[in-house]
């Protein structure tokens, strides 16, 4: 029989024959996948998955969970009109309820449920609470994953070990660990420039965004020597990579996290703060 008629081996065939060296703890299995990706048995994007499963195992929700003070919640007395607007502003499709502290959480209100308040027979938010899963900080972000699998769940609220609200973790968060960002319909494709003004005004940057673009458009003269993008620049600013949700000020520009894993920047809200008072009074004398 012609060798060249027998079938290749498959992925998981080359991989296993490769793993059949019994490493003996995880320093040695990554040795032997990046081993993989050296040989062309797998791609960049296969390795990348495998590495974030691995590290999920040893990451804690306390590492990527939503602070208590930048969570989006729903206070139960707040007018429906309000609710309405604030759902369609912050664009989340769960939001915690919370009764007078953020450590009163009552449930979880879904953002389509609202839609029933539009047949307009006596809405009323108790009635369609979801009931709030509660978890501890020293999770495990794999024993999440299975238990949001379970549970069907897609948010649970963290809490300290003194049975305050800590934050939230959304599945998201956790599938982000692993696979990257997940993009939704709020963040804009590859078919949009980088610096996009959305309907409230305010700019969506990516944070790929060279350094050169981004002081064009805003007027800004941010240095380009040791980085290329705008994502760089906020990397060096802070010696790590900035959570969600997280707002960063250099230069009188205001830099909000809008999407961000553990491993990259993606992308951002700016805007330019307003110049202190002294100087926004001094600014007409001098022109004159």
């Amino acid at each position: 029989m012609d060798s060249s008629s027998s079938p290749r081996p498959s992925f998981f065939e080359r991989l296993s024959s490769l793993l059949l060296r019994e490493p003996e703890d995880r320093e040695q299995v990554l040795q032997l996948l990046h081993s993989a990706y050296e040989r062309n048995l797998m791609d960049a994007d296969a390795l990348s998955i495998i590495e974030g499963a691995l590290a999920a195992s040893e990451t804690l929700v306390a590492d990527v969970l939503v602070p208590r003070a930048q969570m989006d919640v729903i206070d139960i007395d707040t007018p429906l009109a309000e609710i309405t607007a604030f759902v369609i502003r912050t664009g989340h499709s769960r939001f915690p309820v919370i009764e007078g502290d953020r450590d009163n959480v009552l449930g979880i209100l879904l953002a389509k449920d609202l839609l029933r308040a539009q047949l307009g027979k006596g809405f009323r938010i108790r009635d369609w609470l979801r009931p709030a899963v509660f978890i501890p900080e020293s999770k495990r972000l794999n024993v999440l994953l299975r238990e949001f699998r379970v549970s069907r769940n897609h948010m649970a609220i963290v809490v300290d070990e003194y049975g305050g609200v800590a934050g939230l973790v959304t599945i998201e968060d956790v599938l982000e660990q692993i696979v990257g960002d997940i993009e939704d319909e709020y963040d804009f494709d590859e078919a949009h420039a980088n610096i996009r003004l959305d309907a409230a005004g305010r700019y969506r940057v990516k944070a790929r965004t060279g350094i050169d673009a981004f002081n064009q458009a805003f007027g800004t003269h941010f240095a380009d020597a040791e980085f290329d993008t705008i994502g760089g620049l906020i990397l060096r600013h802070l010696g790590r990579v900035p959570r969600r949700n997280e707002t960063v000020e250099i230069e009188g520009i205001r830099f909000h996290v809008l999407r961000a894993d553990s491993r990259r920047l993606y992308t951002l809200m700016v805007d330019r703060r307003p110049p202190p008072p002294a100087e926004a009074a001094k600014a007409p004398q001098e022109d004159a």
